[in-house]
């Protein structure tokens, strides 16, 4: 399935990973959102991802900011990939500020059990499922793990946010409902409810996150609410949520966390209708989703085309490795250097293979270790990618003994093993094939075989 659950590139820093957003830093002013393909419900990941959702939740984001601009800044910088954004960095204010125009939800199962408030705000009786309120509620809660409801009182005395801000911020989510109704509504569309989170940049409140997408509002079809609003289907990811209730386990009450091909196409059908039904456009499937990505990044310059780490055993041998990096980096080739024992604290390595092995860029290891080096063998035996063993020596005596434990190797652990940092490094680079490297190496394979000849003509004295 061409999906894209999950990202790592050890080029950039990841600060956060959601259950559906991974942000990574750029630099302090500014941080990269990846919206992958994973979806929740219930507050759980599922173990399936839904083509194309990620591409549908960033760019109908971004088609909602530039939208309401008008009404409030938001963190947006520009949107470099179907599936990333860069976004300034802003202090996220904890609390989810959700807006309301229709009794439905939670609010609809209180309002059963005879509950008539909510986060301090009275919705009067007489109303059934689904029915239109008198004027939007705002009924904000906690932005946590699991998210609390609290009131506007509650938000001013845990220190959530002053009552100035949180004032500022009602009236700006009332006014960003309104607008989404009325754009919805000219294409035949309900926005039931939705939630908006708030930042601030340089003191200045911002909108965060996300805006009118299938995660984080409700959306009904106007003539389907009008033939029957009690039992409006909803556009959004309410279809997985009642599938997941369907099947949950009868004696744990445990819900199922993979959903089957039906469910996933179907889901997939509803993320891709609702995009084309508010924007006009259509989502176009990539080949590779993380290829795109991958190329994304690297034309904005936020990555290198590809990487090597060079992961010694000791701080000790840092000059030694140094080294290989100095001739890396003349490649236009990310360096990583690492510390990393395979006697003292070997179980690191699982990290590093879970993110070296699943990176969106080409990468390579060189292994610095010497006398008993384990460290080679167990990087390329839980790494997907080349590892070249490049020992550290004093004499020649230090590297006999630091080539032999380099060299013994045991079966399905293919570490090569090169004497020269310089060799090793060029190995390295030349590991990672990038087509842009090969026509700068192949000219150095020439120009090495020109100074050759000529030196030959030169003892030859012609």
């Amino acid at each position: 399935m061409n999906c894209l659950d999950r990202v790592t590139t050890p080029q950039l820093q990841k600060i956060h990973e959601g259950k559906v957003r991974d942000s990574f830093r750029v630099d302090e002013h500014t941080r990269l959102i990846v919206v992958t393909d994973r979806i929740s419900a219930f507050d759980l990941k599922m173990k399936t991802p839904i083509p194309d959702k990620g591409q549908v939740l960033n760019r109908l984001a971004n088609w909602w900011f530039h939208e309401t601009r008008d009404i409030v800044g938001n963190h947006v910088v520009s949107m470099v990939d179907g599936n990333a954004t860069l976004v300034k960095e802003a202090k996220p204010i904890k609390v989810e500020m959700i807006v309301r125009g229709y009794l439905s939800g939670s609010v609809w199962r209180g309002y059963q059990q005879g509950r008539r408030e909510f986060s301090g705000t009275s919705v009067p009786d007489g109303l059934t499922n689904n029915a239109r309120l008198p004027q939007p509620i705002v009924t904000p809660t906690t932005k946590d793990e699991s998210d609390e409801e609290i009131t506007p009182d509650g938000i001013v005395a845990t220190g959530l946010a002053t009552r100035d801000m949180y004032r500022q911020m009602e009236k700006i989510s009332l006014a960003l409902f309104e607008r989404g109704t009325k754009v919805l509504a000219e294409k035949g569309l309900i926005l039931a409810d939705t939630k908006y989170e708030f930042g601030l940049v340089d003191s200045e409140l911002v909108l965060i996150d996300e805006i009118h997408t299938p995660d984080s509002s409700r959306f009904w079809e106007q003539k389907r609410y009008d033939e029957n609003p009690d039992k409006v289907p909803q556009l959004d990811k309410e279809f997985v949520r009642q599938w997941l209730m369907a099947n949950r386990d009868k004696k744990s009450g445990a819900y199922p966390r993979v959903l089957p091909a039906d469910v996933v196409e179907e889901t997939a059908r509803r993320y891709r209708e609702i995009f084309t039904l508010i924007t006009g456009e259509t989502i176009a499937t990539p080949e590779d989703v993380h290829g795109r990505l991958y190329w994304s990044l690297v034309r904005k310059g936020l990555i290198k085309e590809g990487y090597v780490a060079v992961i010694m055993g000791s701080p000790a041998d840092m000059d030694h490795c140094r080294k290989i990096a100095d001739m890396v980096e003349r490649y236009g080739v990310k360096v990583e250097l690492r510390v990393v024992s395979a006697h003292k604290n070997g179980e690191r390595i699982e990290g590093i293979a879970a993110e070296y092995n699943n990176s969106i860029e080409p990468g390579a290891v060189v292994a610095v270790a010497g006398e008993s080096n384990g460290l080679g063998g167990a990087l390329a035996s839980n790494l997907n990618i080349p590892v070249i063993n490049c020992p550290p020596f004093k004499d020649r005596t230090d590297m006999l003994v630091n080539l032999h434990s380099s060299l013994m190797m045991p079966s399905k652990v293919p570490a090569s093993t090169v004497v020269r940092p310089d060799c090793a490094a060029l190995a390295a680079v030349r590991s990672l094939n990038l087509r842009s490297l090969r026509g700068k190496l192949s000219e150095e394979i020439h120009q090495m075989k020109e100074d050759l000849k000529r030196a030959d003509f030169e003892a030859r004295g012609w």
